[in-house]
């Protein structure tokens, strides 16, 4: 609490963007009050532009766009949550492990990581998600999108280990006779929390980006209300061309909002999480600035 504190005092860009996170978290919690189904059609009038009524528009399916919004937004969080944990986790595992072990076990998983690194990422998932077509739900898509993208993270983990495994307290603590495991999670993992928790940030922003892409070139299961399957209806009804821009305007300035609101809280912590920040910050706190 003392550091999400101190952020709203030195950081504007963390101000913003906790705030902007907010609202998005608020629009989450009005789906679970929707008075739709997130699957219902033709439960409103076709194709209505945005009015009192209907705040954002209707869709040509039938749907008030303001609540699938809602339901896109829940959505897509999950699918990159799901994501986050599960590609964070590998990586806190192997990178940590790696780090602290070194030698040959070091080097076996490394050269496991660099493989995974090389490989084309997006054209793999389009792959997948070709042969996978139409049976990847939010689970399925969460687990697919962590399982290839825990290398690079993975490689960041690991140099911070690096970096700690030759601390004074780290020798400290092999003296006294503590175990590998027990070092890597009671001395070292604490330390490691601040910037698994900004990197997890990043891999909200990775994970929602491919979402998207994946739901408007068609698969994933685009049944289920995201933010990236909201564009795909719009642009398989051709709205734009029918003039029909607020089907559009809904998910993509809900993209906006989302992705302004992490890269800010990223770069925040980033930012704030460098050691001279943090001293500059606190000698302004002692100085009363």
């Amino acid at each position: 609490m003392t550091v999400i504190r101190d952020m709203f005092r030195f950081s504007p860009s963390f101000r913003w963007g906790a705030g902007m996170l907010l609202l998005i978290l608020v629009l989450v919690a009005l789906s679970f009050v929707s008075p739709y189904d997130q699957f219902a059609r033709r439960e409103v009038p076709n194709n209505r532009p945005p009015s009192r009524e209907y705040v954002f528009g209707t869709t040509a399916l039938g749907q008030d766009v303001f609540w699938q919004a809602t339901f896109a937004i829940r959505n897509t969080l999950i699918i990159a949550g799901i994501a986050v944990l599960v590609s964070r986790a590998i990586a806190v595992l192997i990178g940590t492990f790696a780090g602290y072990v070194g030698g040959l076990t070091d080097r076996v998983l490394s050269a496991f990581t660099d493989t995974f690194i090389v490989i084309p990422v997006l054209p793999l998932i389009i792959l997948i998600a070709t042969i996978l077509q139409g049976n990847l739900g939010m689970v399925q898509l969460g687990v697919l999108l962590g399982l290839l993208d825990w290398a690079w993270p993975s490689k960041r983990y690991r140099a911070q280990i690096l970096a700690l495994r030759e601390e004074e307290f780290t020798q400290t603590a092999i003296f006294s006779g503590m175990g590998r495991l027990k070092i890597i999670w009671h001395e070292h993992f604490p330390f490691l929390i601040p910037f698994t928790l900004a990197d997890m940030v990043s891999g909200f922003l990775y994970a929602i980006g491919l979402e998207i892409t994946l739901a408007i070139l068609g698969l994933s299961n685009v049944s289920l209300p995201t933010i990236g399957t909201m564009i795909y209806w719009a642009n398989y009804y051709q709205a734009l061309l029918a003039n029909r821009w607020w089907w559009l305007l809904a998910p993509i300035g809900i993209t906006i909002v989302v992705v302004v609101a992490f890269y800010l809280v990223s770069s925040a912590l980033a930012v704030f999480l460098d050691p001279r920040t943090r001293l500059k910050n606190l000698a302004a706190k002692g100085t009363g600035a």
